[in-house]
């Protein structure tokens, strides 16, 4: 039985695991649950799951903890996820938080000889080169929960001897994959966060719109796969069903397809290297009849330019496009600036702080602290 801790178990990420272990109570052992403020749903999860720990990132009183709770060691604030992450005898930990955080948890479970299971994107955006360090120092290779870089390390299991030669990031082009760049500039908040595939929260929803997600995506594959950049290919597929694949130097190409849930890849995660049951049907081929693949637009979405950039450039500037582009779609989800003022914040922020260092957590929290200023800037 594999003991799991997760963070951020009320996310849909953390909902998603869960379901699993409910589908496999003889396989995992729940330990440990954060969550950053919803607390019912949290209360909910401890009575079913009856973790070890659990705790609210936003803090909560001892006498706010209904009695029938009271088995639990509850923890608040920042240390609840240190002491999810490396304290509770755990397996595996999924790192399902939102933002920078994720980077100290991951480097805490890591630290603690836990298995990571990776669903945080900012992890390796702004310290991928600590974060595989020190996975490689403790023998723990990450193992990817986001749909296109699990499909990618799937297609990578059957390599063999054969080399791999280029990723093919699939996107789903997002709402606006049709539209005029003049029109992309003024869409609203509303327009926004119509993902035509996807159910997933607001902040992912508008970097999908964008296209800022899969530059960070980019970014990801780049540390998770030891791919340089220019080897990794952005691939637009409305339909969503091919979720990446590899090409490799004898000129073949696997992909991974499945249906638009993501508790394939986090079964995969969880269970790796076995298979088990998720309660996702395939796709039906017969009904969806064709899939169709197109080359990205760089004028419309300059997202992509800008990650390929970062990367180049190194330094912070990977952790300095994070942190402007999470405060910039952060005042557009309140309505104070338009959709196009994202990618000029992030352009005028890279423009003056991507040369800041990243050789310790420490320059990576202080790069973070400024970009995150930079894009709240006019």
């Amino acid at each position: 039985m594999k003991r799991i801790a997760i963070l951020g178990s009320t996310g849909s990420i953390g909902v998603q695991a869960l379901d699993i272990c409910a589908r496999h109570p003889e396989e995992y052992r729940v330990v440990a649950l954060t969550a950053k403020s919803s607390r019912e749903k949290l209360f909910d999860q401890v009575r079913r799951f009856r973790p070890e720990m659990a705790g609210l990132v936003d803090g909560i009183p001892m006498k706010e903890i209904p009695d029938d709770l009271r088995f639990c060691r509850w923890m608040s604030g920042a240390e609840a996820l240190r002491a999810a992450a490396a304290q509770v005898e755990a397996d595996q930990v999924l790192v399902a938080i939102v933002g920078i955080a994720g980077l100290q948890s991951v480097m805490d479970a890591l630290g603690a000889g836990r298995q990571v299971l990776l669903a945080n994107k900012e992890a390796l955006v702004t310290g991928g080169h600590l974060v595989t360090d020190l996975a490689a120092r403790m023998g723990k290779p990450l193992l990817p929960v986001d749909s296109e870089h699990s499909a990618i390390f799937q297609c990578l299991q059957a390599a063999g001897p054969n080399r791999p030669k280029r990723i093919l990031l699939t996107a789903s082009g997002g709402p606006f994959r049709t539209w005029k760049k003049e029109d992309i500039q003024r869409a609203t908040r509303a327009q926004a966060l119509r993902h035509p595939n996807w159910a997933m929260g607001a902040k992912i929803t508008v970097d999908s719109a964008s296209m800022f997600n899969k530059g960070l995506e980019i970014m990801e594959a780049r540390w998770l796969f030891d791919m340089p950049a220019e080897r990794i290919q952005v691939v637009i597929h409305p339909e969503s069903i091919l979720h990446s694949a590899v090409e490799f130097e004898d000129g073949a190409v696997l992909g991974q397809m499945g249906a638009p849930d993501m508790r394939v890849p986090i079964g995969y995660a969880m269970a790796y290297p076995r298979r088990e049951t998720t309660g996702v049907a395939g796709p039906d081929l017969f009904a969806l009849g064709k899939m169709t693949f197109e080359a990205p637009d760089e004028e419309k979405f300059p997202s992509l330019r800008m990650a390929k950039e970062a990367l180049a450039a190194g330094g912070a500037a990977c952790t300095v496009l994070n942190g402007a582009n999470e405060e910039a779609v952060a005042a557009f989800l309140r309505e104070e600036i338009p959709f196009g003022e994202i990618y000029a914040r992030v352009a005028r922020a890279l423009d003056r702080l991507a040369g800041l260092p990243a050789d310790t957590l420490e320059d990576i929290f202080e790069a973070d602290r400024l970009a995150r200023r930079a894009g709240k800037e006019e």
